[in-house]
């Protein structure tokens, strides 16, 4: 599986983006999907999740109310809508799958990675 994510960018703080992930393969529409987040000196942190159906997600209590991950396993992508964007959003935000996997916000329980964009949130 290969993804790669589209859509950073340098945002105003309260403003929005949305960012894509396209992954390659016929793994997709069976895999559950992750975005996790990494700021400067931090380690990378779990932000949303979604099944394979798009039937059950799970977010971060950091981000819960202000985004929304979907899919579209027609178009095998995974999709992440970040509103009202803080400063502390500021990191490179990666996507994830986990072939066959059940939904988990554990990063150690997804094998393939994106290459990461970035986010960059001004105050």
């Amino acid at each position: 599986v290969q993804l790669v994510e589209f859509g950073g960018g340098l945002v105003q703080a309260g403003g929005s983006l949305r960012l894509s992930c396209a992954a390659s393969g016929r793994t997709f529409s069976s895999s559950a999907m992750g975005w996790f987040r990494q700021a400067p000196g931090k380690e990378r942190e779990f932000v949303a999740a979604i099944n394979w159906s798009g039937g059950n997600t799970r977010y971060a209590d950091s981000v819960k109310g202000r985004f929304t991950i979907v899919r579209d396993n027609a178009k095998n992508t995974v999709y992440l809508q970040m509103n009202s964007l803080k400063p502390e959003d500021t990191a490179v935000y990666y996507c994830a799958a986990r072939v066959n996997g059940a939904i988990t916000i554990a990063t150690t329980q997804y094998a393939y990675w994106g290459q990461g964009t970035q986010v960059t949130v001004s105050s």
